[in-house]
């Protein structure tokens, strides 16, 4: 669990695209946003916040792992994440080398951050 995460991203418009369709089946939606940021998270709580780099390079790089209610939502995931233009960095299953009930997908975001749902 995290309170809040804030990202620097090239492309603002396209983060917010990739995040919004990653994040949906995680019950993560838009909340706050302008043109030089969002806010997404549970529905009145935005935790992960995307500010537009003004030109500077984007914080790539970042590892952000998000917690699904099941495998099912992990799955959701990682193809919703792949529909809106994500990169595979790791498809859905068991991870057990990280713990016997770990279950996760990796993505790498639109600004190459590596980015996970997982269901430990």
């Amino acid at each position: 669990m995290y309170d809040h995460i804030g990202l620097k991203v090239k492309d603002l418009a396209a983060s917010r695209r990739f995040y919004e369709a990653a994040l949906a089946p995680l019950g993560h939606v838009l909340g706050s946003h302008d043109d030089t940021c969002a806010g997404l998270g549970p529905q009145g709580a935005p935790a992960l916040w995307l500010y537009a780099s003004m030109g500077e390079k984007g914080a790539a790089g970042t590892h952000v792992a998000f917690r699904a209610p099941d495998q099912k939502a992990v799955d959701a995931f990682y193809k919703a994440g792949l529909k809106a233009g994500a990169k595979d960095n790791g498809g859905p299953g068991p991870r057990p080398d990280y713990s016997p009930t770990y279950y996760a997908a990796f993505l790498i975001d639109p600004d190459g951050n590596n980015v996970e749902a997982v269901c430990p």
